[in-house]
This record gives structure tokens, sequence and C-alpha cells, in this order.
């Protein structure tokens, strides 16, 4: 596959990563064309992740007001067998973050389920560094209730462990979008290995049922299989192609 053209750059920073298991039956039909679902140890994950978007440039055109902003995501896990090896990557179930303009040209360009919420988010830093044992939270407002979902780190950061969870949920490098058609949609997402906080304590507040499904309140109800924060990087999303 050649290399398509950036579509958007920016940094992804502070992601808070809460991981549970859940019945891949509940998975498989949003399973994407051409994709399978992608587990770790027998275990199939949804992850529900909240980040800061930084810097943002669409076809390297910086938008106003539209550059720094928080996203809060529900992703599970693919791959794809391409002609050079398997490729690993995401599905979102739903983005959400603060700017209609920013959601708007996300479902039109990739068919991606973004919805413009309020959001706000807390973060203890410092001098452009997490504070020791800092915490991070992600809120949303929704059906006029603020969700949220907090995590309070341990210790320093650390690289990620081959073979581990933490490796298995950050490591998926590329985006699959069902497509209305019945089709699929994909786009290589770049960036370096992220280090990894692990956390002391982590909360969820969620309308699970109303946000995302009755399908997926037993999951997000129960304990996280693991809760972790990665420090993020500068990024690449290159522009799309159809499987």
């Amino acid at each position: 596959m050649t290399q398509t053209k950036k579509f958007l750059t920016a940094e992804w920073r502070y992601l808070a990563m809460l991981n549970y298991e859940i019945e891949p039956a509940v998975l498989r039909p949003r399973v994407p064309y051409g994709t399978e679902l992608d587990t770790w140890n027998g275990k199939t994950f949804v992850s529900l992740v909240g980040f800061m978007f930084l810097k943002t440039r669409v076809l390297g055109i910086p938008i106003p007001f539209h550059q720094n902003f928080e996203e809060v995501n529900l992703r599970f896990y693919v791959r794809h067998k391409a002609v050079d090896g398997w490729r690993r990557g995401v599905v979102f179930i739903k983005e959400l973050v603060p700017r209609w303009a920013i959601a708007t040209v996300a479902r039109v360009v990739y068919n991606e389920n973004y919805e413009a919420l309020p959001m706000r988010q807390r973060l203890e830093v410092e001098g452009g560094e997490l504070k020791p044992d800092g915490a991070v939270e992600y809120g949303w407002r929704y059906q006029g209730d603020w969700n949220y979902l907090r995590v309070q780190t341990t210790g320093a950061a650390q690289s990620l462990s081959a073979g581990s969870e933490e490796e298995f949920i950050t490591e998926h490098y590329w985006g699959y979008a069902a497509q209305t058609d019945g089709g699929c949609m994909q786009y290589q997402v770049e960036h370096p290995p992220w280090r990894v906080w692990q956390v002391r304590d982590h909360s969820l507040h969620c309308q699970v049922a109303a946000l995302y499904g009755e399908p997926f309140v037993a999951a997000l109800s129960s304990q996280a299989s693991s809760a972790f924060l990665a420090d993020g990087s500068p990024i690449i999303v290159r522009q799309g192609q159809r499987l």
C-alpha cells in the first residue's frame, strides 16, 4: 500500500485509558468489512480513552479556535490481513469533542461517529510535565449531567513492556471505519511508542446506556481490566483509503 498524504497532524497528550473485558458477541455486529476482532491473551477489550488534542492542523492548516481541545472516545480493537501482513487497528464506537466543526468533518470524511458536547479537563501538570502522582480527569456534559473519567498516577512513566496489556492497547496504528454502503475506510496513524504511568486509583461516572447503548452497560460497569496514563506524542493521521 502506497503511503497516503497527511490529513491531520497534532499532538495527543495525557491519554487516560480505562480498559474493560467485553463479550465478543457485543462487538461483532460493529466489526467493519475486511477486519476481525483482535484479542490479547484470549481477551476482547473496549477502552474508554480521554486525552488532549493539541496543535491540530488539517491538511497543514491550523483552524482558528479548533487547535486545542479534549476528546473522549470508546473504542475496540481489530486487525486486517493486508499484503504486507497483519495491520492492527481500532474501531471507534463514539468519539466526543467540544467543537461541532471537528465532529462534522470527521463524520463527513471518515464516517466516524463523532458527537459534540460541552467538555472540560483537569490536568495536574506543572511546567508542561505531570506532577508526581498527579491526577488527570476528562469530563463531558450529557443530558444535564457531568460525566467523567479520572486516573490518579503513581510513580514515574515507564517504557512499554513487551507483550503487556498496555502495549496491546496502545500499539494499534490503523483506524477502521464502517461505511454506509457496507464497505470500510482504513487510515494510518503514526506515532512513536508511548511511555505509561501506572495508576493507583481510577474512576468512571458515565451514562453508558444513553450514550453508548445498553449492550455496553455490563462491561463498563465492571472492574476495569487495566487503567493507565500514556504520555502521548506528536501524531500524523493519513488520508483514508477504502479496503
